[in-house]
């Protein structure tokens, strides 16, 4: 029994000795902010302790279009196409509760209404009484949640590779994902998350490998890493997956694009053809050489099928603006 008992006692030892070897600490706010949040970051104060990072670029009085990256995603994502865009467009991006360098939602609130309040606040602090509105993956989901309770301020709604619809076929994934979806094991995600796990899971989810640089997997994995956003991460997946009602979408007034990669291995482009049944007068865009990020694997060019869809609906306003 003495035998036994130094051996539990040895594999206890063994076992926090690769937790504490492995534990992946919180990134330090300060450097994120100072190596992630430089000119032209700003942060808006929402009140109760929400301050949101946003870019707000481009020429006052243009036509606004308001950006919404992904799950574990931030603002950056959309850097290529806000180079694009903001020479004609006011283009507005901001890191969504619970992700990059806004942080945690206060009260640990990441429901639909959380997320479309925030961008009812932030777009209001800016200014904006009208804009187009578009959302990649989990930001998708959130922009019909929006379109569907304030569709009066839309212009136009952009879905790239969305949430919000069914899963109608099974797909790879990759291993992120599914590890936060996995009881107990997701727990670990809390404090062990290796870069390498990031790493993985970036290949996993794009078609075109040469946009997963050694700089996107580090900005993936520190701001995962920003002090609350692993248990946001954490909170949102236990809700599971919502799917909108499709008799809702068929009410949406606005024009509606859909982009989406022909290879998305998370969300399966047989839910863009769902949306465009279940979304009136849609129109769909496949991208053969893209996977789930569409703005980033072919950048240049649906930035550019944005830009004259938008000038062929005439769909964006220019509004007068105000400083935050």
């Amino acid at each position: 029994m003495k035998w036994l008992g130094r051996g539990l006692l040895a594999l206890v030892l063994l076992l926090l000795g690769a937790y504490l070897f492995l534990r992946t600490p919180d990134s330090d706010p300060a450097a994120m902010r100072a190596k992630y949040g430089g000119a032209p970051s700003q942060f808006v104060d929402l009140g109760n302790g929400l301050k949101v990072h946003v870019r707000d670029e481009g020429p006052r009085g243009a036509p606004v279009i308001v950006m919404l990256h992904g799950s574990n995603d931030d603002l950056h994502t959309w850097d290529p196409w806000a180079a694009q865009l903001s020479q004609t467009f006011r283009v507005i991006r901001f890191d969504q509760i619970g992700h990059g360098l806004t942080g945690p939602e206060p009260h640990g609130d990441y429901s639909p209404k959380a997320f479309v309040d925030t961008i009812d606040q932030v777009t209001a602090k800016l200014g904006v009484s009208k804009f187009a509105l578009a959302g990649n993956s989990m930001g998708g989901a959130n922009a019909l949640h929006y379109a569907l309770a304030h569709g009066d301020k839309l212009t136009a709604l952009v879905l790239l590779d969305a949430g919000g619809g069914p899963q109608l076929s099974k797909t790879p994934g990759n291993i992120g994902f599914k590890i936060a979806r996995t009881p107990v094991v997701n727990q670990l995600m809390l404090t062990v998350t290796p870069r390498s796990l990031i790493e993985k899971s970036l290949h996993q989810s794009v078609w075109n490998q040469s946009v997963v640089t050694p700089a996107m997997i580090d900005r993936f994995w520190e701001l995962l890493r920003y002090p609350g956003n692993r248990q946001a991460t954490f909170t949102r997946f236990q809700q599971g997956w919502v799917t909108i009602d499709k008799g809702q979408l068929a009410s949406l007034k606005m024009p509606v694009l859909i982009m989406w990669g022909a290879h998305d291995s998370l969300i399966a482009p047989a839910t863009a053809q769902w949306f465009v049944e279940a979304i009136p007068g849609s129109q769909l865009i496949v991208y053969p050489d893209s996977g789930h990020m569409p703005q980033q694997e072919v950048a240049t060019l649906s930035a550019s099928d944005l830009a004259n869809w938008l000038a062929d609906k005439r769909a964006t306003v220019g509004v007068p603006t105000k400083p935050v």
